[in-house]
């Protein structure tokens, strides 16, 4: 049993959220494909760079595996436009910015740094099946070849 709330097998939440830049979208929306929802704490930020640089160089191959990518983080949808622009991300990032899909997926978190504790964005990933189910999900996610993992555990999945 784990200390979170949502888990593998669990209908995924659909939480209707503010996109760059389609505008509005839920998870419902994309019923009858795969999903890969990530949370990231910050746009441009060192690690939330790398891995968002990693699922837009790995696009064609989720794409080919009838997945859809979509980055959700607290920001505006200001900074994810810049941050689209600048890391030429090729997905859709949603602006969680009153943190309703966040709390729904349960990626809000004690976090520790430098000693101080506070409530933050915990680095995870979540495959949502295309009945709108967890499939599959990482908390505590480490950058360095997650994406890798992904598609791996996406394909393996699908067999």
């Amino acid at each position: 049993m784990s200390d979170y709330q949502l888990n593998q097998g669990d209908a995924a939440p659909d939480i209707e959220c503010e996109t760059y830049p389609e505008g509005r979208v839920k998870l419902s929306d994309f019923r009858g494909r795969w999903v890969i929802l990530y949370f990231y704490p910050k746009d441009s930020t060192p690690g939330c760079t790398t891995e968002s640089c990693a699922f837009r160089d790995a696009k064609d191959d989720f794409s080919s595996a009838d997945a859809e990518i979509i980055g959700v983080s607290r920001d505006s949808l200001k900074s994810h436009a810049n941050f689209t622009t600048k890391q030429q991300l090729n997905f859709t990032l949603i602006s969680d910015s009153d943190e309703l899909l966040c709390k729904a997926f349960d990626v809000i978190q004690m976090k520790s740094m430098y000693g101080r504790e506070s409530l933050g964005v915990e680095r995870s990933t979540f495959i949502i099946n295309p009945q709108g189910q967890i499939a599959h999900l990482w908390r505590k996610v480490k950058v360095k070849e997650h994406v890798e993992d992904v598609l791996k555990t996406l394909k393996a999945l699908q067999a």
